[in-house]
């Protein structure tokens, strides 16, 4: 098992948050290029060593999900393809800590490979949480199926105190205002059957951010949410695992 980095971590600084204001207010390839060193000085290098530290903690809680400075850090660049924002950059930066057992899809836009935990650094916005976003049809279907099955496990988690008191409800964002088909009107997990995605997150301060102790921080609210991911990852056939 690697052990902490310790010293080595490249912390954020407040300069982080400036270069993400200026980002937003100069949304072009010319201001990036004159300040690209300032991003991978105060954006880059920090979010790859933040990876790597948090990866160790979460050997010793949720060994499963782990985390790459080559494949949890998602790109400053948006893609604008679809999208009639055109602007080519993002104004915040996040990483991805996933199960090792999920397909290539982690780590870009379309981070289908299960359940995991995110991290997001915006001015005024930064926050940590888990779950899964938005995933494909497939992957709700083995959740709701989940739901029918297991409901008392599932809601023994997020209706815990501890859990609502660090993270709140989950994330009503994309919620079907009807249920989906074949669901009865009266079906015992209605509520959670209309979710689409289930995350959960809770606010981080810039100091929090800003603190050498940001990756202690993230793991702490990790390992408070592992029990929620590992039910989704079962639910979707990703196993729990022991030790790396």
């Amino acid at each position: 098992m690697k052990e902490p980095i310790g010293d080595h971590v490249t912390p954020f600084t407040p300069k982080a948050f400036t270069f993400l204001r200026g980002i937003a207010k100069n949304n072009r390839k010319e201001w990036f290029e004159e300040h690209r060193a300032d991003f991978e000085r105060e954006i880059k290098r920090p979010l790859a060593s933040l990876v790597e530290e948090v990866d160790v903690h979460l050997a010793s809680f949720a060994p499963e999900i782990v985390g790459s400075p080559k494949k949890s850090v998602f790109r400053i660049h948006r893609d604008v393809r679809f999208s009639k924002n055109k602007a080519p950059y993002k104004t915040h930066a996040a990483c991805w800590f996933f199960h090792r057992d999920a397909g290539r899809g982690v780590g870009t836009e379309a981070a289908h490979g299960g359940a995991g935990f995110y991290f997001h650094i915006e001015p005024g916005k930064s926050f940590c949480g888990g779950g899964i976003w938005m995933p494909p049809r497939s992957a709700v279907h083995k959740i709701r199926q989940a739901l029918s099955d297991d409901l008392e496990g599932f809601e023994e988690i997020v209706k815990g105190r501890g859990f609502r008191r660090r993270f709140g409800a989950l994330d009503t964002d994309g919620m079907l205002t009807r249920l989906p088909r074949g669901f009865a009107a009266d079906h015992p997990a209605e509520a959670w059957l209309r979710y689409q995605s289930y995350t959960a997150w809770t606010e981080l301060t810039p100091d929090d951010v800003t603190s050498p102790t940001l990756p202690k921080t993230l793991a702490a609210h990790f390992k408070a949410m592992t029990p929620f991911v590992r039910w989704l990852n079962t639910a979707l056939g990703l196993g729990v695992a022991t030790s790396r």
